[in-house]
């Protein structure tokens, strides 16, 4: 049994102090164009509103990157901050039994995650909600009014949780809150986070310090995933060179080991703050030029390799128990030649989920508007990547979910190993959101 499997079976609180613990004494001792406007698209994804796109690689300086009763009936409460719940069974066995009491239109609305932006009404995602019966929402395009703006909105969200309409599961309600560049909340409420390279300049446990407290903010404002920290390492030798991440400042360091430090660090302090973390971008972006948001130009990386030390920070993130990996949309010639790495299984299944031992949740970066994807079907992005071993598509475009949710449940229709496939992704999303407080066993 791995470390890491050992550490999920302690009662939840002892585990969360457990793995707190470990990260700081170890630390201890031990894809982007920004936009200063509010309305203009910005970090972790593409907002819907027909500009340029940005995803969780496109930073933005306010950024963006964004169903009746429950058994999670929402309160003031934000979502994911109850303690996670133990249980006398395995999470896996809880998931399991709520997903067989699902059917597969609920089945593939809780693998896919839609854009919010902040320009858009908090109505206007109801009815896609309710029809798609979504598992997750991510706040785009720069909320820089603060803290209460973003409650009512979160509020509201977790208000359309419903048996009905989401088989009773509360929502992933997510936002990029790196730092720097990359910051998709602000303003009263929330600090002003600094680059990943000025974070690097304290020590792990400075690091996890601030953390917690970016944590505390996320979570008092009804967010609780945090799509951070950044696990790429960009090379001396390409620097700002490096579209996504190098020419914003998005890497700790160019240093692996470092970086790998700072990573668990971060994902120390979220924890401690009951936010769940995402490493990313899976297997690194730091060696390639061109921004995968905003081009399919210069995004071949002919370095990496399965056995790479710049796989580092990602082993590092995955042995702290990070709760998602995001899978890049750039290429890999040493890997699997000429296939973007969230489509491809090599990347996905062989490499994160076999050699690195990875048994969470895998989510993309946005494949609604980002160009690097875009010669791919829509419904394919997301039917490729749940071949591919992924489990939530990450869409910045309302309109591109029920392109997506038809082609999952024709696939499943169609194909009864990828009903399999379908089955293994959701039981992972719910074993995960069990563990979060977002569901509860029947």
């Amino acid at each position: 049994m791995r470390q890491s499997e050992t550490r999920r079976h302690l009662p939840a609180p002892v585990r969360w102090a457990v793995v707190v613990s470990v990260a700081m004494s170890l630390t201890a001792a031990c894809s982007t164009t920004p936009n200063p406007t509010v309305t203009a698209p910005g970090a972790s994804s593409t907002g819907s509103t027909g500009s340029a796109p940005s995803t969780s690689s496109t930073p933005s300086t306010t950024g963006p990157d964004t169903s009746g009763s429950t058994t999670t009936t929402p309160s003031d409460t934000p979502s994911g901050t109850s303690t996670p719940t133990d249980t006398t069974d395995a999470p896996t066995s809880c998931a399991s039994r709520v997903v067989a009491a699902m059917d597969a239109d609920e089945r593939a609305g809780q693998l896919l995650m839609v854009g919010l932006d902040n320009g858009a009404s908090r109505t206007s995602l109801d009815r896609l909600i309710a029809r798609r019966h979504l598992g997750g929402v991510i706040l785009l395009g720069g909320w820089a009014r603060g803290t209460d703006r973003v409650r009512a909105t979160t509020r509201h969200l977790e208000a359309l949780a419903s048996q009905e309409d989401t088989a009773g599961l509360g929502l992933l309600i997510a936002a990029d809150q790196e730092g720097g560049a990359v910051q998709q909340l602000r303003g009263e409420g929330f600090s002003r986070m600094p680059s990943a390279r000025v974070q690097n300049q304290g020590t792990p446990a400075d690091l996890t310090a601030d953390a917690t407290r970016w944590a505390d903010q996320l979570r008092t404002a009804g967010i609780n995933v945090n799509l951070a920290p950044v696990a790429d390492t960009v090379p001396t030798s390409v620097g700002r060179d490096n579209g996504p991440i190098g020419q914003y400042d998005r890497q700790y360091s160019s240093d692996p080991a470092r970086n790998a430090t700072m990573v668990g660090a971060f994902i120390a302090g979220m924890r401690a703050g009951r936010i769940a973390s995402t490493i990313k971008h899976f297997p690194g972006i730091g060696r390639i030029t061109g921004n995968t948001d905003v081009t399919a130009r210069g995004i071949t990386d002919r370095t990496t390799t399965t056995t790479d030390p710049y796989l580092t920070p990602f082993r590092a993130g995955i042995e702290d128990d990070v709760e998602l990996v995001m899978v890049g949309s750039a290429k890999y010639s040493r890997i699997d030649p000429g296939v973007n790495a969230l489509f491809s299984k090599a990347v996905v299944t062989d490499l994160l989920r076999d050699r690195l031992s990875y048994d969470g949740v895998v989510i993309t970066d946005d494949v609604g508007a980002a160009k690097a994807v875009a010669d791919v079907p829509t419904g394919e992005r997301a039917t490729r990547f749940i071949e591919a071993g992924g489990d939530i598509t990450l869409t910045a475009r309302p309109s591109t979910v029920p392109i997506m949710h038809d082609a999952i449940t024709q696939a499943m229709d169609d194909d009864p190993a990828f009903a399999e496939r379908v089955e293994e992704s959701v039981t992972r999303v719910v074993d995960l959101k069990q563990r979060m407080g977002l569901a509860r066993c029947p």
